[in-house]
């Protein structure tokens, strides 16, 4: 079985003391890790509309709209990020931001990687007949394949492929993480971060990512990104290397040159032991330090891309 290795040495080797550390954290910690009641979303209504934008729908998952394509990035809507369906983590929200059954066709679905909480089985099966495309990392097409997504439908890159899509580029870039669904196959799947080039408008999506250098370099090459869509989230100390602190976000923010932050990878699930709103209030304070431009939108809230107007920054989660 192939595997595959990040740029940069990413040890995720835990040794006996942070693994009791971890089991003392999941027994005594009380530092509010759901919130005390399902969270509100925003119904995101569908336009027809010749602007860029972009609809977080809460955790990584995000609808692209731009220069007239409807791109769907990690698409997991469903209850739980767990190989079944009756246990793990709860999403935070009751309802969703939109109805995946009734959602218009799709351009192309885009996956960075293969964990549980960024492909999900019931997302793909509902949405597989509306989308035109699935564009993934080496590997994630077998999954798809055993799902009944026609093979013709599939196309799978390494890091660095360039892929033209009509009037847009897409290029699958590194990041520095793992894969694998389950306890054989770690690491027999590619991770990255994705670049979407149109004729008006850059966004940078960084997939799940520990910081590293190749932030800076796909800043030096692609940027600058009117948008960034930045994993912040489910992070902690002890495994730092494959999921960046909130602080770090902003840096990889800046290394690829983005003007606008959307901070995601959280607001959706619990995966660590912070706090929920941890997150949002630390990636906020830095951003506000390194005078960085942040948008917070609700979950099913767009952002409308380059247009000169005021971000959302209502901090909806106190």
């Amino acid at each position: 079985m192939k595997r595959y290795e990040n740029q940069i040495p990413t040890s995720m080797n835990m040794g006996i003391k942070s693994m009791i550390s971890m089991l003392k954290d999941s027994v005594t910690s009380r530092t509010f890790r759901r919130p005390s009641g399902p969270i509100q979303v925003e119904n995101f209504v569908e336009k027809n509309t010749p602007d860029s934008r972009v609809t977080w729908f809460g955790h990584s998952a995000f609808l692209l709209e731009i220069e007239g394509k409807r791109l769907f990035f990690d698409p997991m809507l469903g209850n739980r990020p767990s190989p079944v369906s009756w246990a793990g983590t709860k999403r935070f929200s009751s309802t969703l931001p939109i109805d995946l059954e009734n959602f218009s066709a799709i351009d192309a679905i885009v996956i960075s990687h293969d964990h549980y909480d960024h492909l999900d089985y019931s997302s793909i099966r509902k949405l597989m007949d509306k989308a035109q495309r699935f564009i993934v990392p080496l590997g994630v097409r077998q999954c798809l394949l055993k799902w009944g997504v026609p093979s013709e439908k599939i196309t799978e890159h390494a890091w660095g492929d360039e892929i033209q899509f009509d009037n847009l580029q897409l290029a699958c870039m590194p990041a520095r993480h793992f894969s694998g669904r389950g306890l054989l196959n770690r690491n027999s799947t590619l991770w990255c971060s994705w670049v979407i080039v149109g004729r008006d408008t850059k966004v940078f999506y960084s997939g799940d990512s520990g910081y590293g250098p190749h932030f800076k370099e796909i800043g030096e090459k692609y940027g600058p990104f009117d948008v960034t869509l930045m994993e912040c989230g489910q992070y902690d100390e002890r495994w730092s290397n494959i999921h960046m602190l909130p602080e770090e976000t902003v840096q990889a923010h800046l290394d690829v040159r983005g003007k606008v932050l959307i901070p995601v990878h959280w607001g959706a699930f619990t995966l660590a032991f912070h706090s929920w709103i941890d997150p949002v209030e630390r990636v906020t304070k830095a951003a506000s330090q390194y005078q960085v431009n942040i948008a917070t939108p609700k979950i099913g809230e767009t952002v409308c891309i380059g247009m000169g107007g005021e971000c959302p920054r209502t901090p909806w989660w106190r």
